[in-house]
């Protein structure tokens, strides 16, 4: 039973980690501070963070789903496997991926006096909009995680 609270517990702090940032927290940086700059500097630094801690969430309850308890079925583990599986993979491309080239779009435009060509623009635009997607995504992915892991209470 121990096992089935941790793993409910390490899941609820991802996807409420998830939430918080993504949904309240950067949009009210972004509503609040006047500088775009710097609430876009300190957003993706709250991403960084999340994405961190979604890396160690995700790996305890790949360890945790290993270990077999009497009320869970394989059937069950597995598809908890997956979904956890899958808000890894989000990650990895949502952050891991996209993060880099975005980061570079940015000190580009540094380099250049802090503006960015249009080019630039609809690049950055481009890969911000494919990361949001791929964030929505996981997300879903957490509430099915969490509605899953409910239901071997």
């Amino acid at each position: 039973m121990l096992v089935v609270r941790l793993r409910l517990l390490i899941a609820t702090l991802w996807v409420g980690s998830l939430w918080t940032v993504g949904y309240l927290v950067a949009p009210t940086l972004f509503a609040t501070l006047p500088d775009r700059v710097l609430a876009g500097t300190i957003a993706g630094n709250l991403f960084r963070i999340e994405a961190w801690l979604t890396l160690a969430c995700g790996i305890v309850l790949i360890m945790l789903f290993s270990y077999r308890t009497h009320d869970d079925a394989a059937p069950l583990r597995k598809s908890l496997l997956r979904l956890t599986l899958a808000m890894l993979a989000c990650t990895l491309v949502g952050y891991f991926c996209t993060q880099p080239f975005m980061a570079a779009l940015r000190e580009a435009a540094v380099v250049t006096g802090g503006v960015m060509n249009e080019s630039a623009k609809t690049q950055f635009g481009i890969l911000h909009g494919v990361a949001q997607g791929i964030y929505v995504i996981q997300s879903l992915f957490g509430v099915g995680l969490i509605l899953r892991l409910r239901s071997l209470r």
